[in-house]
């Protein structure tokens, strides 16, 4: 059973000093509207491509996972990705680009990590990578403060798996899935209570067919709030990838936001 969503292989340090948590990157998807009814695409485990430019904001980190950028200094991603807040030199992230092999592309080094405080794996997931210098010309991808953009239909962007299984992509993939109500996910068709209702939050279809997966992690899922896109979600976890009935599980911005918030401007961001 794969549940969390960071690439295998790539980060079995990041998972044993995380507590083996690891977060799912949103495979793909274009923003919409509110409350518009969406049709499965065909993957995402099966997205379609981004094209270049749509989602200045999307960051690749090296250690498996995707991330958002918060500031010119902050990447906001999965705590499940990373280890103990500290000093950490050892992160890569890539931005500007949808194909990862580009020239074009824009890569800075992290100098600190600061991981959600109490995080145990279990909810919490969250957490800040501040860059050893600014990026500029980039859009940065604002925190959703209110619980009105936590329904509708969402965008899933990210470099993880096509496939449940597959390997890391190339070229960013996007894709829209609705929301599920905390209800629903926790029934016992679905989740059967995993589901932690009042900070984590499901999306997906019924029919399974379009989720984020492995490599995906620490990813954004946004919409259209009421000033432009806001992030509505961080790639977390999920059983599999895609599957009927099992949607992926996102950590719910919203309850953390001004948490974070807090966290970003005592890191200078």
């Amino acid at each position: 059973m794969v549940r969390w969503r960071i690439l295998v292989g790539t980060a079995v340090a990041v998972l044993t000093a995380a507590a083996m948590g690891a977060t799912a990157s949103p495979a793909s998807a274009a923003p919409t509207g509110n409350g518009d009814a969406v049709v499965p695409t065909t993957n995402v485990v099966g997205g379609t491509r981004a094209t270049q430019g749509e989602f200045p904001f999307m960051v690749r980190l090296s250690m498996g996972c995707g991330g958002a950028l918060y500031s010119s200094t902050i990447v906001l991603t999965a705590a499940h990705c990373v280890g103990s807040t500290g000093t950490n030199t050892s992160i890569t992230a890539t931005l500007g680009v949808v194909d990862l092999n580009s020239t074009s592309k824009i890569t800075r080094k992290s100098n600190y990590v600061y991981r959600a405080p109490g995080y145990n794996g279990s909810g919490k997931d969250w957490a800040l990578i501040r860059l050893a210098s600014p990026v500029t010309g980039l859009a940065t991808l604002p925190l959703n403060t209110s619980s009105t953009y936590d329904t509708g239909n969402f965008t899933i962007a990210g470099w993880g798996a096509a496939t449940e299984g597959g390997s890391q992509q190339r070229y960013l993939l996007k894709a829209t899935v609705p929301f599920v109500s905390d209800a629903t996910c926790n029934s016992s068709s679905m989740y059967n209570g995993e589901i932690i209702a009042s900070n984590e939050i499901c999306a997906g279809f019924t029919a399974g067919g379009v989720d984020t997966c492995q490599g995906d992690s620490g990813g954004p899922m946004f919409r259209t709030g009421a000033s432009g896109l806001v992030q509505v979600g961080i790639v977390s976890w999920g059983d599999g990838c895609a599957r009927p009935n099992k949607p992926g599980v996102y950590t719910q911005v919203s309850y953390f936001a001004s948490t974070i918030a807090a966290a970003a401007t005592s890191l200078g961001g």
